[in-house]
């Protein structure tokens, strides 16, 4: 019996040491990996706040765009109007060019002696008078029409390159975050695989490992048990819990309606400047379903914050705004719903989802 377990335990003692080699070994690529894949997330998700800033700039730069092209459409009004006034001021003037041309000359002596009374000479001196004022005065229009047509002509050109800026300015601004989101999304992936990867190649060598010791020590076993003229078996049995958690929902008073509404879009696919069912930037979300209740805000986290009554995050109730950033810029907002939890739509890639709060800065209540 004594030398049956010293057997037994020296079988173990080289399993484990076994293990704990081949554990060792394959161990040390897959920490190096998962110590990327850590500091690769964590640029991810510096990258997805500035996602989010670069997001809130954009809508507002869609709201300058907006004036812009309305400023636009109003001075191309004027300008045709400004046309058509010249014309007509161009009309009057040849018209009467060609009365004066087509009439006799008329000077002070004629009146003088066609002048039947006092009044009536006083009555065609004033005519002659008013004829001048007259023709002076469309002259006058006619150049002011031709200067409002050329100011108005280099008003249109440089609010079209300050449209075409905008639009310039915030493409670039997208492209190039979602060019870096799309890198680290890929490398993070990649990543994922490869410790996968490594993982099923560590475990099928324990378990070849295991076997082939499990053998051994099973011949060593049977010989011992041979040479002592006594044979024992043993068996083994091991047990597992598990446990499960849930996540609390919030409830309670407050604009329940709000979130009520919010989850109907949960799993709206993100898009940027989108504030309808087909598509939601974390803005575009808030404004469409405070809409709904009778609340028009504006599409921008920022002016969504500035309208708000601020409410401490401690006296949160659900349907009031979580935003992210500071007091000057707020580059993202969620719809509170109890627990620590809200609904939002995070960044290129995601689905409006439910979220945590931490990181917030303030809430709003309207």
């Amino acid at each position: 019996m004594t030398t049956m377990r010293r057997v037994t335990v020296l079988c173990l003692l080289s399993l484990s040491l076994f293990l704990v080699l081949v554990s060792a070994a394959a161990a040390s690529p897959i920490s190096a990996k998962k110590a990327r894949l850590k500091a690769v997330e964590a640029q991810l998700n510096k990258v997805h706040v500035q996602s989010d800033v670069a997001v809130e700039r954009y809508d507002r730069a869609t709201s300058q765009l907006h004036g812009v092209q309305a400023k636009v459409e109003q001075n191309q009004h004027l300008l045709k109007l400004a046309v058509y006034k010249l014309g007509v001021a161009n009309e009057q003037l040849q018209t009467r060019a060609r009365q004066i041309y087509m009439a006799r000359d008329v000077d002070i002596i004629d009146v003088l002696l066609s002048s039947r009374s006092f009044d009536e000479l006083i009555t065609q001196i004033d005519m002659m008078k008013r004829l001048g004022d007259s023709d002076a005065a469309a002259a006058a229009a006619a150049t002011a029409y031709q200067q409002e047509i050329n100011d108005r002509r280099l008003a249109l050109e440089s609010d079209k390159k300050a449209a075409a800026t905008l639009v310039a300015q915030r493409q670039v601004s997208k492209d190039q975050v979602l060019a870096l989101q799309s890198q680290l999304e890929s490398t993070a992936g990649g990543l994922q695989n490869q410790i996968a990867e490594l993982e099923r190649a560590q475990a099928a060598a324990a378990a070849k490992a295991a076997a082939k010791a499990a053998a051994q020590a099973a011949a060593e076993q049977a010989a011992a048990a041979k040479a002592s003229s006594s044979s024992t078996s043993s068996s083994s049995s091991s047990s597992s819990s598990s446990s499960s958690s849930s996540s609390s929902g919030g409830g309670g008073a407050g604009h329940a309606s709000v979130v009520a509404i919010a989850q109907r879009y949960l799993g709206v696919p993100y898009v940027w400047g989108g504030a309808s069912p087909s598509g939601f930037d974390c803005s575009g979300l808030t404004m469409y379903c405070y809409a709904q209740v009778g609340v028009s805000l504006s599409h921008g986290a920022t002016d969504q914050q500035h309208a708000s009554t601020p409410v401490s995050l401690s006296n949160l109730r659900p349907g009031d705004l979580v935003f992210f950033g500071s007091p000057s810029f707020s580059h993202h907002v969620g719809i509170y719903v109890g627990g620590g939890q809200m609904i939002d739509a995070p960044y290129t890639g995601a689905v409006v989802r439910y979220d945590s709060i931490s990181g917030a800065w303030t809430g709003g209540r309207f």
